[in-house]
């Protein structure tokens, strides 16, 4: 019998490579061969000594691997014996077409596992100072994908206001088009919202507005793959962080920069 080989389909988390699991971090090491996401960071990439990587990332408005090839590599790579890992930002079944190439795998016959990561839809919030649920502010949060506005307003225009933390995933490009939808739908134009840009890399970016800042912004969001957060919680990062916050190079020696 052939020898068969296994695929890895591995959240890499928020962009830290010490928000990795161990188990993702372990199939790193064994692999032969990784194919990552445009959103995995080079720091996570420096994990893997011995395998062939390859970046199969889909990047808006450029030239990038179709789904289907990407499922042929992994199914062709396993069944010449291959350690695979197929790495994927966040947590590889939200957003990330994870289970899309599970199927294919399942479909393939070939042995495959999945290594869940820490979901950035979570994570960011939360290493910005925004619990995305606190109690008498926030009982609930929903989630949703701001790069078509399909995908975002079937959900967002029927949301009671405030009656949910909005937590939009790679939704920069359309924050000016969701401020004017929640206002619409009768949330305030004072409502806190925040921008989270490459939070847990040493240039993350945070900033804190209202909708109504966010709807009559002149000047486009910054570009490249960020985090929107709509509702009282963001309020709460002030208290969170009362104290100076600890830059991202000084939180090893615990000083205050």
């Amino acid at each position: 019998s052939r020898m068969t080989g296994l695929v890895s389909l591995v959240g890499a988390g928020p962009g830290d490579p010490e928000l990795l699991t161990v188990k993702a971090m372990r199939r790193l090491e064994e692999a032969d061969l990784v194919l990552h996401d445009a959103l995995v960071s080079r720091e996570v990439l420096l994990l893997c000594p011995r395998a062939m990587v390859l970046d199969v990332g889909k990047r808006a408005r450029r030239a990038s691997t179709s789904q289907a090839s990407i499922e042929r590599l992994l199914v062709a790579a396993a069944r010449r014996g291959k350690r695979v890992v197929r790495m994927k930002g966040g947590d590889p079944f939200v957003f990330g077409r994870g289970g899309e190439e599970a199927i294919a795998l399942a479909r393939a016959g070939v042995p495959f596992e999945i290594v869940p990561g820490i979901t950035s839809a979570v994570a960011v919030p939360a290493l910005s100072g925004i619990p995305l649920t606190h109690r008498g502010v926030a009982s609930s949060f929903v989630v949703v994908s701001g790069h078509a506005e399909d995908a975002y307003r079937p959900v967002l225009s029927v949301l009671p206001p405030r009656s949910a933390t909005v937590v939009v995933l790679m939704g920069l490009a359309h924050r000016t088009d969701i401020a004017e939808m929640l206002i619409a739908r009768g949330w305030s134009s004072k409502d806190p919202a925040a921008t989270l840009t490459r939070v847990s890399m040493p240039d993350e970016a945070i900033s804190v507005d209202t909708l109504g800042h966010w709807r009559d912004a002149k000047r486009p969001a910054p570009e490249g793959p960020g985090i929107l957060v709509v509702g009282d919680v963001v309020a709460l990062r002030r208290s969170i962080f009362a104290l100076n916050r600890p830059s991202f190079l000084d939180r090893e020696k615990g000083v205050a920069v």
